[in-house]
């Protein structure tokens, strides 16, 4: 089963992604945890530094190469793989991330979604902008503004893609998020075996 968690920075993606996987291996289920990261946290933190701004569209140009070369080997090892696969980040991201910036969604990513094998589940991690920002400033490992968070959650519900999506609380205690990720898995598994049974 391949699941792919989004969700605006603060959400808390990869440790829910972690949680998931650990919980699984927990009980005797095979999980694979693979991450598709674009650098934007690195790049950011090197903006600030160096007091360098990349233009928007040459960063998002740098996160999607890295971004797209990720998924591509995560799909690779995911499909060598029997058991629960658990995404962190996905191209949808990265279309959020454009929408959030103003540019256009192009043409690569949307084929790209369409061609990749299609994930059992996509699940939104979603919280309100505040709390996500309180995180990232409790974290102190990097920047977000509470204006490109709120810009950035909006983006991702205006995604065409975003319909499709499973809506989890993030904003709740880490068990508590873990708990409604394994209930809207169970679910998706179980409408899955009733579909193959009445195929049979």
């Amino acid at each position: 089963m391949l699941i792919v968690l989004t969700g605006i920075d603060g959400s808390g993606k990869t440790s829910a992604a972690k949680a998931l996987a650990s919980s699984s291996l927990a009980d005797g289920k095979n999980a694979l945890l693979l991450s598709n990261y674009a650098g934007r946290r690195r790049m950011s933190l090197l903006a600030a530094r160096f007091g360098v701004q990349l233009p928007p569209r040459l960063a998002d140009a740098v996160e999607t190469t890295i971004r797209v070369a990720n998924v591509l080997i995560s799909h690779v090892r995911a499909r060598r793989f029997r058991g629960l696969t658990v995404m962190d980040r996905h191209l949808h991201c990265q279309l959020a991330l454009r929408e959030a910036r103003g540019l256009p969604r192009g043409r690569l990513l949307p084929w790209l979604l369409r061609k990749l094998p299609t994930p059992d589940l996509v699940i939104h991690l979603d919280i309100d902008p505040q709390q996500a920002h309180d995180r990232i400033v409790a974290r102190g490992t990097d920047e977000e503004s509470l204006a490109d968070l709120t810009s950035l959650r909006d983006a991702y519900r205006s995604l065409p893609e975003f319909a499709d999506f499973t809506i989890v609380n993030a904003g709740a205690p880490e068990h508590e998020v873990l708990a409604g990720l394994k209930r809207v898995i169970a679910a998706a598994e179980e409408a899955r075996l009733s579909s193959a049974k009445l195929k049979v």
